[in-house]
């Protein structure tokens, strides 16, 4: 029954789209939810009805917000939010000692959640909550504490710079020592199949700016990938399906383990860096000072030392 003072969307259907606005994937949505995909479509094609609007802009290899998708996105989860910390204070939990940030897919899957625990140990009572997406939001209507943000520095305003990044071809130990197709040297890749990022806020970090900094523009590969998430393209690197542009520190951690190599000498300096974005009450929370302490920390040990913006580093 439908309340008669709120004009609200159906309920059910509103959670099956958050969690599918919020990891860009039906089948991510159902496996959080403990639904069927098919549910979770079929929720979402609730919705749509019922507000009039398309929501999802459904690509073969990608799942994207509409615009329409992208307001509803930001106000369901500002309001979900808040009847969680709400709801826990009722039924008699402690006072929520929360840290929310919000970052890129790629910085969260492969930097930030591998050292978490190391904040999460020393800090038993603390609630951290990670969204991860493209979408800049104003976080002190989102309710966001912290947002660590990937950008030029002369788009950065007053935030403070984290570290910066280079790039540079990885993949797969395996892949590396086919002897049918070497990668001695950057040339080679010509042979080798390239994983590349569809996303036009991402548009610099594509291959022919790498190999224009290397005299190759005339290079052809053997073939490409497209993704539209950085982790996935990651993945699929990992898995030797082919070379990907590796942005460094993101793969450090992947390099250090074996499971990514780099077979040539050089790099190219990016000229964007991540940044930390603070709300207006992050310096009033307790635990949202620890946590910038403990990320201050974590990042100072990525130092990539000075670098100028895409030159070529051998």
């Amino acid at each position: 029954m439908r309340s008669k003072l709120y004009d609200l969307p159906p309920l059910d259907p509103l959670l099956a789209f958050e969690a599918a606005a919020r990891n860009l994937s039906f089948t991510r949505a159902a496996a959080e939810l403990f639904l069927t995909q098919s549910a979770v479509s079929r929720q979402i094609q609730t919705l749509e009805e019922s507000l009039g609007v398309k929501l999802f802009e459904r690509r073969p290899r990608a799942l994207l917000l509409t615009q329409s998708g992208q307001a509803l996105y930001r106000a369901a989860q500002e309001a979900l939010q808040r009847l969680h910390d709400s709801a826990r204070k009722l039924r008699g939990a402690a006072e929520v000692r929360a840290v929310t940030l919000t970052t890129t897919p790629g910085l969260a899957a492969l930097w930030l959640i591998p050292r978490l625990a190391r904040f999460t140990g020393a800090h038993p009572g603390v609630d951290v909550r990670i969204s991860a997406g493209n979408e800049i939001v104003h976080l002190d209507r989102a309710g966001v504490d912290l947002a660590i943000r990937y950008t030029q520095l002369d788009h950065a305003g007053g935030a403070r710079k984290l570290f910066g990044e280079t790039v540079l071809p990885v993949c797969s130990p395996g892949l590396a020592r086919q002897r049918a197709r070497p990668l001695a040297e950057p040339g080679d890749l010509r042979h080798h199949v390239l994983l590349q990022l569809d996303d036009p806020r991402a548009a610099w970090l594509d291959w022919q700016l790498w190999f224009h900094a290397l005299g190759l523009e005339e290079l052809q590969p053997a073939g490409k990938l497209h993704f539209s998430h950085y982790d996935q393209l990651i993945q699929a690197a990992v898995s030797g399906q082919g070379v990907a542009l590796g942005r460094h520190p993101l793969v450090r951690g992947l390099l250090r383990e074996k499971k990514l190599v780099a077979p040539f000498k050089q790099d190219v300096c990016s000229s964007r860096a991540y940044f930390l974005v603070e709300s207006s009450t992050a310096q009033s929370k307790p635990q949202v000072r620890a946590f910038i302490a403990w990320l201050l920390e974590e990042t100072e040990k990525e130092t990539l030392g000075d670098c100028a913006p895409e030159k070529t580093r051998a």
